[in-house]
């Protein structure tokens, strides 16, 4: 199983390069592709323009709440970016096991956000990593 928990996990190849794979390998790479370029312009609304107005209009929060609240964004932001760079190196490595699991991640901590926060992170994170999972496991 050269190192992999699953079974459909291969070795090494890029899969945006075939991977030997076809195009199954092709639409998953370009559906993770896009989580994680979700994932990075998270990390950069709520890292470094989260006390901009755009984005406070985006969030709808005041001046004064973003103030207050601008180290727990940044903190959000940063674990956004972690799932971001665990979905490219996935990527890269061609790993599925890691794509698979992180793309669990951002579902689980999506469905979360939608139920304690608003429901638009559902259209947000939680379907395109919806979309992007089948399409991995298909690759495989």
């Amino acid at each position: 199983m050269n190192g992999h928990v699953l079974p459909f996990a291969g070795s090494a190849r890029a899969p945006l390069a075939g991977g030997g794979r076809g195009s199954h390998a092709w639409a998953a790479g370009i559906l993770v592709g896009l989580v994680a370029a979700i994932h990075f312009s998270i990390l950069v609304l709520e890292m470094f323009l989260w006390r901009t107005d755009r984005v406070r209009a985006t969030f709808g929060t005041s001046e004064e709440f973003a103030e207050q609240t601008a180290t727990m964004a940044a903190n959000q932001g940063l674990y956004n970016g972690f799932l971001a760079t665990g979905l490219v190196y996935g990527l890269i490595s061609d790993d599925l096991t890691f794509q698979v699991f992180l793309l669990f991640c951002v579902i689980v901590a999506g469905i979360y956000g939608a139920l304690t926060v608003t429901s638009r992170i559902l259209f947000v994170q939680v379907i395109p990593a919806a979309a992007a999972l089948p399409a991995v496991l298909l690759a495989g």
